[in-house]
């Protein structure tokens, strides 16, 4: 059997400056599969509670009429991204639908920096905190470096230098701009039911309850949910900490990547055309001048 820290072993003999993608692609699809997926929708459902970035969201009606098309359609281009990077055929593609996708908006950098900066820090905070064992340096500057590169390709400017640099301006930002606002409500309340999958079948009956629990304080105040009861909250932390010991004592490194037969959605049980996710240009309005 494989050394529980092999990957990691691999990691550090790697170079983040040049090795970042595939340093991220062993965190995603060996290390922390389950853990990056929650931290990554964990991710987008703070991104989408921003009053300006929700009220964008809500107005397309992709998020809470097309909810699970919407979430499948992120899902995959992020995911192909990863899977691919940026210079390989289907990484390429994906981010040219991401820029075809955002190009009739006319969103501020900020609001596109801050959804990056959620991309960066809130998986991670995550794997510190759940995650089998901590990230290492290399971990945090390759999830920055690969986040850096699609932000540069999207046009984005004003990139903090460093993985602590854009988590000292991302608490700042949140600080300040995340309030709670309707649109954020509404969305929440659509998109609840990915994290609701996320439930084991038998704590079901508490789905609810838990997936507020998962949110932070800051976040349930912008969209709107009440704290759950503390025997809650306290339930759920004291049982993803049994989660990663059980998994740091006992687990083996992932032989099967994640995606090795191709990523698959609900929305797509036939397969997809990259250039066909996303809304279509004729279900897209234009935002409204401030």
């Amino acid at each position: 059997m494989r050394h529980r820290y092999a990957n990691l072993t691999r990691i550090r003999a790697l170079d983040p400056e040049h090795d970042y993608l595939a340093i991220y692609q062993t965190m995603l699809r060996y290390e922390f599969p389950w853990d990056m997926k929650l931290g990554l929708n964990l991710a987008f459902n703070r991104s989408f509670s921003i009053p300006a970035i929700a009220a964008v969201h809500t107005a397309t009606g992709e998020l809470t009429e097309r909810t699970q098309k919407r979430i499948d359609d992120t899902g995959l281009l992020m995911y192909e991204m990863v899977l691919n990077g940026f210079d390989q055929p289907r990484g390429r593609d994906a981010l040219r639908r991401v820029n075809q996708i955002h190009r009739p908006y006319d969103i501020p950098n900020d609001d596109y920096l801050y959804v990056l900066g959620c991309l960066v820090v809130i998986p991670t905070r995550w794997l510190q905190q759940y995650g089998w064992r901590q990230p290492c340096c290399h971990e945090r500057r390759a999830t920055y470096l690969f986040y850096r590169e699609l932000g540069r390709r999207m046009g984005i400017t004003e990139i903090p230098s460093s993985y602590e640099e854009f988590e000292t301006w991302f608490d700042a930002h949140d600080a300040t701009h995340l309030q709670p606002n309707d649109d954020a409500a509404a969305i929440e309340r659509a998109t609840r039911m990915l994290m609701l999958t996320r439930i084991p079948t038998p704590l079901a009956p508490l789905g609810n309850a838990l997936v507020s629990a998962m949110y932070d304080a800051p976040l349930r105040h912008a969209m709107r949910v009440a704290a759950p009861a503390w025997p809650i909250r306290a339930g759920l932390h004291a049982a993803l900490k049994l989660r990663s010991r059980l998994q740091r004592w006992f687990g083996a490194p992932r032989t099967t990547a994640l995606f090795a037969n191709g990523i698959k959605a609900k929305s797509y049980p036939d397969g997809y055309e990259i250039s066909q996710l996303g809304p279509q240009q004729d279900q897209v309005p234009r935002r409204p001048s401030a």
